[in-house]
């Protein structure tokens, strides 16, 4: 039995009495290439690719394909981006199964919460998505190796995962760097941080100078709201 006969048994191939029609989309078109002669080979019907996330979108609003594989690192408009557009469109049926090389818990995490209903790795691609459609086309979940059951249950583990995975990180930050964020988040003037840690107030400037380098950020504010929405590993300050 060659893989079209075993793909033939697995996916279904028919939907609404017609051929389950794809919309690929990814920045590289040897990729994409190789995709749609898999999917065809499955029987499957391609109506259009997409070489960015803006392409994705309007193609997608335009041939209302049943499912989009979409790649999630496009360089001009990433798949997350298109994802965030197309949850806004409630009426779109679409589908969607992300194909990433490489993915963060947070990141498949908001990905399932904009709408995608499988995630699957590139890699091993021809191994696992054809079930993976046979699914999601099912109305079930899939992500990596495996189906999902549960994906209220894998949401919340998942959460808790990408927040402890967040706390772990410190974006090259030292300790006292940590220190002079915490006070900024925690309202402190330089002068009073200087205070409490017991440092000069230009060595506080120094490391806000520092810190607004690493993290790519120009005010307190900007400073205050990563800190909170990347968890950082704070200090409690009494």
């Amino acid at each position: 039995m060659n893989t079209s006969d075993i793909v033939a048994e697995r996916v279904p191939l028919r939907t609404k009495d017609r051929l389950l029609r794809v919309l690929i989309a990814d920045d590289h078109a040897l990729f994409r290439d190789g995709l749609r002669r898999l999917l065809e080979d499955a029987g499957l019907k391609v109506i259009g690719q997409a070489g960015d996330g803006k392409e994705a979108v309007a193609l997608t609003e335009r041939l209302e394909p049943d499912l989009l594989l979409l790649d999630m690192s496009m360089p001009k408009h990433s798949g997350m981006e298109a994802l965030q557009e197309l949850s806004k469109n409630k009426k779109n049926g679409v589908r969607v199964i992300v194909l990433t090389a490489a993915i963060e818990a947070s990141e498949i995490v908001e990905a399932l919460q904009l709408g995608a209903c499988g995630v699957v790795m590139k890699a091993p691609v021809t191994e696992v998505l054809l079930t993976a459609i046979q699914t999601v086309m099912a109305g079930g979940c899939w992500v990596g190796l495996n189906r999902v059951p549960d994906l209220f249950q894998y949401l919340k583990s998942k959460t808790e995962a990408a927040k402890a995975e967040a706390r772990t990180k410190t974006y090259g930050l030292t300790h006292r760097e940590l220190e002079v964020i915490s006070g900024v988040v925690a309202g402190m003037s330089n002068n009073e941080i200087a205070s409490y840690f017991k440092i000069a107030e230009d060595t506080v400037k120094h490391h806000l100078s520092n810190i607004f380098d690493k993290l790519g950020v120009s005010k307190r504010l900007e400073l205050a709201l990563f800190a909170v929405n990347h968890h950082l590993p704070l200090i409690t300050i009494n």
